[in-house]
């Protein structure tokens, strides 16, 4: 989480505050390579809107100073950066036309006409739009509309593109796709994004990195994978993904930690944030890292108690509450298989699960 003079876009030292007293953000420190799909997730006023504020010009930062591509752009107006933007709400001028739309950020450029045509032709057929230049906003999906605003923050060809929670308005279906469409975008013309959401299933779906933002601070900047399997504190383990958490104490550690769980029960996890005998800790484990089957675990693995509450088929997984420890909500997840056991209410089984994808973190 240091910021490198080498990225293209960094952040040094950079703090935030709207009144003078209360940080909004902390001493942020964070490098993005050129070319680099980077997402900014957190919940709301964990401070990744006013990152992006700040890198865009609309915001001014307190403290520190914003590089890109080497140079310092504390000083310049959004206008003079550079930076291509997408907003959620779209923001297209809606009495001016498709092809209009995109042509603005060419005119205020001062890009001359047939250059201007010729570049907004090529925008729209990279959103696959071509045919509709002619059209306003008013008579477009929702859809649509993003894919022009899309457009229009590439016509202008920019190095960097700041896309703030730009698909929470459009449908599950639509959304999906278009996440895969922007990720290839971006990849195929080799632009820097910087992406903004609270989905998290967005974030892991198309970024080469995540920050995750809480309290004005980056918890854990990592790859999807390594944030999903590998979360570094408590926060990070139960804001991304599905979680089930267990409290416990550390009982020894010897490269695993021994944790008694707060029933008395004993099991294996990681120490990530525990270095003691008697630490409080929190034990993460993913649901579809759960074991009901003894005999696909290693020999000497502890085993658990659990009764099972609820039994939901979801198709292609079936999702099965257990209570467990005292948490009656302990969920499994196991995938639909002709061989697959289903679970039923009231049932009392075993569950266990290898060391390693329990994870001992700082308790709450």
């Amino acid at each position: 989480m240091t910021g490198t003079s080498d990225g293209f876009v960094v952040f040094d030292r950079v703090q935030k505050s709207y009144d003078g007293e209360t940080l909004v953000v902390k001493d942020l420190n964070l490098s993005i390579g050129k070319g680099e799909f980077l997402t900014m997730l957190g919940p709301s006023g964990s401070g990744k809107t006013t990152c992006l504020m700040m890198l865009a010009g609309f915001e001014t930062a307190t403290h520190g100073d914003i590089l890109l591509d080497g140079k310092p752009i504390n000083n310049i107006p959004p206008h003079k950066r550079g930076i291509g933007m997408v907003f959620q709400n779209y923001a297209l001028f809606p009495h001016m036309t498709v092809a209009e739309n995109l042509a603005f950020p060419l005119e205020v450029r001062k890009i001359g006409r047939a250059d201007r045509e010729a570049k907004v032709q090529r925008a729209l057929e990279m959103v696959q739009m071509g045919a509709f230049g002619g059209r306003r906003p008013a008579q477009l999906s929702g859809g649509q509309q993003q894919r022009i605003a899309l457009a229009r923050a590439l016509v202008f060809e920019p190095e960097l593109v700041l896309m703030d929670e730009p698909l929470g308005a459009l449908d599950k279906q639509l959304r999906e796709h278009m996440q895969f469409e922007i990720t290839r975008l971006a990849h195929n013309l080799g632009i820097t994004t910087v992406y903004v959401t609270h989905d998290q299933t967005e974030a892991l779906t198309m970024s080469d990195r995540v920050a995750v933002f809480n309290d004005g601070r980056i918890q854990q900047l990592a790859r999807p994978d390594e944030l999903y399997e590998k979360p570094v504190n408590s926060f990070v383990a139960q804001f991304i993904g599905e979680n089930n958490t267990l409290l416990g104490r550390v009982k020894e550690i010897n490269g695993t930690a021994l944790v008694e769980l707060d029933d008395g029960e004993v099991i294996d996890a990681i120490p990530v944030n525990v270095r003691n005998r008697g630490d409080r800790t929190l034990v993460s484990i993913r649901p579809e890292r759960v074991e009901i089957d003894p005999k696909r675990l290693t020999p000497g693995a502890h085993l658990i108690h659990a009764e099972v509450l609820e039994f939901i088929y979801m198709g292609d997984i079936y999702r099965t509450r257990l209570r467990v420890a005292g948490n009656d909500d302990f969920v499994i997840k196991t995938r639909n298989a002709p061989d697959q056991r289903r679970l039923r209410p009231g049932e009392h089984i075993e569950i266990g699960w290898l060391p390693e994808d329990c994870r001992a973190l700082d308790a709450p």
